[in-house]
């Protein structure tokens, strides 16, 4: 009977190995499982999986109102001023003064804006005011006047 008992006994250590692994296995798993549903009130896995669900979709929402604001600053950045163009000057040669008349151009990055020019005399202060349309005006521009868009259009104040 000895024979027989052998492999029984065999048997039975493999059998009683396994489940000692598949056991520990469990305890390992129930751990984790315990970790991962650690939470304010030890939810339970559903709950933990609905809530990070509605996170999400609270942050997919949150994304997409963050693209559509950095579009709109994106649209309003290129309407606004990028450059200013300064360029002063004597408008009367040859006579006592300095460089107090000025032309100044603010355009964007389309080339549209404003250029604003003032001639300064003793008697007087002349200020004008032209509209830029892809850095052109339907007026005539003075030398300084064009200038100051040359400046501006390659970012020299």
């Amino acid at each position: 009977m000895i024979p027989l008992e052998t492999p029984v006994l065999l048997a039975f250590g493999a059998v009683a190995f396994l489940f000692a692994v598949v056991f520990g296995l469990l305890i390992a798993t129930e751990l984790r499982l315990k970790r991962l549903l650690r939470g304010k009130h030890a939810k339970d896995l559903e709950e933990t999986l609905k809530e990070v669900g509605h996170e999400l979709d609270l942050l997919n929402e949150n994304k997409r109102q963050q693209q559509a604001q950095l579009k709109n600053l994106d649209e309003r950045l290129r309407k606004s001023v990028r450059e200013v163009g300064v360029v002063r000057f004597n408008p009367f040669k040859g006579t006592s003064g300095s460089n107090q008349s000025f032309a100044a151009a603010f355009i964007n990055e389309e080339g549209n804006g404003t250029i604003i020019s003032s001639l300064y005399s003793r008697e007087q202060v002349s200020v004008f005011a032209k509209p830029l349309k892809n850095g052109q005006s339907e007026y005539e521009l003075s030398k300084e006047e064009k200038e100051a868009i040359a400046r501006a259009s390659h970012g020299n104040p």
